[in-house]
């Protein structure tokens, strides 16, 4: 092949080229799909951090919801109450309370509270383990500690502590839930950012086989639960495990001391040195004991008035 039929193709090959990125040009703009100008602008203040937690794909998906579908303006954990209010300013509607959440443990199995079944020699990842007889937990609702659910969160915010547990930076936390569909156990749960107390098991196994498993799980007595305990509610049984509702207000100081497994943990506690919450135990239950002795009377007194 001589020069001359090179430089031809060549040529051919650019108007070839040319003709055909004009094509493209013309179909871009003739089968353009208009957006909506309230989408991009929603879109850019969105912290673009594509975790899901609003339920649509990515940042841009949850904008387009917004514009086209009437999505909920509140549904961004990581933006916060300041997205929200920008989001409502553009859309011109009101904006909506948006309660901060945190992650959380529901699992106090460390390497010294919970058993093992059998030794693990497979892929460190706790979505492998699981598929290994559940896991080699005796637990069969306990944490693996592979920390499938530190490696799902994209602020930092997690970590994997000695005893063998994942742990939660409440400052980082943004509320996600990145963690929560990470774990393969449904140990990572969500609690209203302003709470303290929450329950650290998440077995729903029958008293004897939690026992057996683990020195720390929740026995379904259902002492938390009781009116006396909980006067507010805010504990109700499902089945053999606890359930809190975060929507009741209450500080649940009466499962905190009064659960014989001590399951309930108190994130407040953290800061404390161990003096500090002896002595709070005992003022406890020096005021519980006050509350009985003086219920107590008023009955008495309410039998004597009665005759």
């Amino acid at each position: 092949m001589d020069i001359g039929q090179i430089l031809i193709a060549l040529v051919w090959i650019g108007l070839l080229g040319a003709v055909f990125g004009a094509i493209l040009a013309y179909a871009s703009k003739v089968f353009a799909v208009e957006v909506d100008p309230k989408v991009e602008k929603i879109s850019g203040i969105l912290p673009q951090a594509n975790c899901g937690a609003c339920g649509y794909p990515g940042c841009s998906g949850y904008a387009n919801g917004i514009v086209s579908s009437g999505a909920e303006i509140n549904l961004c954990s990581p933006g916060g109450k300041d997205v929200v209010d920008k989001i409502a300013e553009i859309m011109g509607v009101a904006a909506k309370d948006s309660v901060a959440m945190v992650a959380y443990c529901a699992c106090n199995g460390t390497k010294e509270n919970a058993k093992n079944r059998f030794e693990y020699y497979g892929p460190k990842s706790c979505s492998s383990a699981v598929f290994v007889s559940g896991g080699h937990k005796m637990c069969d609702y306990g944490c693996l500690g592979f920390g499938d659910c530190v490696e799902a969160c994209l602020f930092g915010a997690m970590g994997m502590g000695e005893d063998g547990l994942p742990f939660v930076d409440d400052g980082k936390c943004v509320g996600c839930g990145a963690c929560v569909k990470a774990c393969p156990k449904g140990i990572m749960k969500m609690m209203p950012k302003g709470a303290k107390v929450y329950l650290a098991c998440n077995s729903k196994a029958k008293g004897k086989e939690v026992t057996d498993a683990c020195i720390v799980g929740c026995i379904g007595c259902k002492i938390c639960s009781l009116p006396k305990t909980t006067p507010s509610g805010a504990i109700k049984m499902n089945g053999d495990l606890p359930v809190v509702n975060y929507d009741i207000e209450d500080t649940l100081t009466g499962a905190k001391y009064k659960c014989p497994k001590g399951c309930f943990y108190d994130k407040g506690d953290e800061s404390k040195s161990e003096d500090q919450i002896a002595k709070e135990k005992e003022d406890f239950k020096a005021e519980e004991a006050k509350a009985s002795e003086a219920a107590k009377k008023a009955a008495l007194e309410k039998a004597a008035a009665e005759k």
